[in-house]
């Protein structure tokens, strides 16, 4: 892909012919039995409304829930067991990609692991209630193709949480308010919400660093727009310094500069991608201007959860690694 997840992509999916697979998923009715994903009987009307402002209405509780991999690791951490996921989930050794957080994806289907992939076909035979996903612009629900989106939507109904411009406690908020309606049982929520707090509590020690929030590519690095992540602006809002560029791309996400041009903000500590689809720190390293900036030839370039899971749970862990590494840094000549 030409740049980070976050950039507006052209959407390729096509569907599957939903009358033929709708009659097939109905023959194998009873060889699919539904399985409550909350473990809350769904027995009780349901009612949400999403941030696309979408007002969601069922007569049960949805039970067989589908989501985008941020989506079910949000739920997932507050006690919600989709029984499919869609996006980046498996490592080519098979072992979990860190977008899922602590789904299990051995006890969930997978119905797609890279961008524009979704098995149209495997989601309608799961029956399923419900599809949840974030949204980085209101109304384009994330990872779900744009060609195979009328399908997806036939199939059952979807709810969107916004992500862009909002900070990661009111993401987190959200999720939370979400997986109440499911009758989720919060199991451990107040202890890592406690822990979140504390962990936001410490960035005020490291107000006079300047941090830099970049992704690479082969020709191209990246320097992330603040505002438009619920991450930084949780940072923000806790007393982090962050570069903010002076311009940006089309879509608002970030400001792309050659590699030669890496030395155009001067940043205490740089804090760099660490999806799968940004470049290694060591073919960053392999870049000579990157190489030569005050802030990696001191050491202070650390790694960068960009996706953490939008959970009290996911979140504290991703705070407090971000604490220890900045307490390691100091402020540059």
């Amino acid at each position: 892909m030409s740049g980070p997840v976050l950039a507006r992509r052209g959407f390729l999916s096509a569907a599957a012919g939903l009358t033929a697979a709708l009659a097939l998923a109905a023959c194998g009715d009873e060889q699919q039995p539904a399985t409550p994903s909350t473990g809350a009987a769904p027995d009780r009307r349901w009612t949400f409304t999403d941030d696309r402002g979408t007002k969601l209405d069922q007569p049960r509780r949805p039970s067989r829930i589908v989501a985008q991999v941020g989506a079910a690791a949000a739920l997932w951490d507050f006690g919600v067991r989709p029984i499919a996921v869609f996006g980046p989930h498996k490592l080519k050794d098979g072992s979990r990609d860190p977008q899922v957080g602590n789904v299990d994806i051995t006890k969930v289907a997978g119905l797609g692991n890279v961008w524009d992939e979704f098995n149209v076909e495997q989601y309608i035979s799961l029956q399923p209630d419900l599809l949840v996903s974030g949204m980085y612009e209101k109304g384009t629900l994330w990872y779900v193709p744009e060609k195979s989106k009328d399908t997806i939507e036939q199939v059952a109904p979807t709810a969107g949480i916004m992500l862009t411009g909002r900070s990661a406690t009111e993401v987190i908020g959200r999720y939370e308010e979400l997986a109440r309606t499911f009758g989720a049982d919060m199991k451990g929520v107040p202890a890592a919400k406690a822990r979140m707090e504390a962990a936001t509590k410490e960035f005020a020690r490291f107000k006079d660093l300047k941090i830099l929030f970049m992704s690479g590519g082969p020709d191209t690095m990246w320097v992330v727009n603040a505002p438009e992540y619920p991450d930084i602006v949780h940072l923000m809002a806790a007393g982090l310094d962050v570069v903010k560029p002076e311009q940006v791309d089309e879509g608002g996400f970030f400001q792309s500069l050659s590699w030669e041009n890496a030395d155009t903000y001067d940043a205490d500590v740089i804090l760099y991608d660490t999806r799968t689809q940004s470049l290694k720190p060591e073919e960053m390293l392999a870049k000579p201007t990157f190489a030569k900036l005050p802030a990696v030839e001191a050491g202070q370039f650390y790694p960068w959860n960009a996706e953490a899971p939008f959970s009290y749970q996911g979140y504290a862990t991703f705070l407090e690694g971000l604490v220890a590494n900045l307490e390691k840094a100091s402020k540059l000549p």
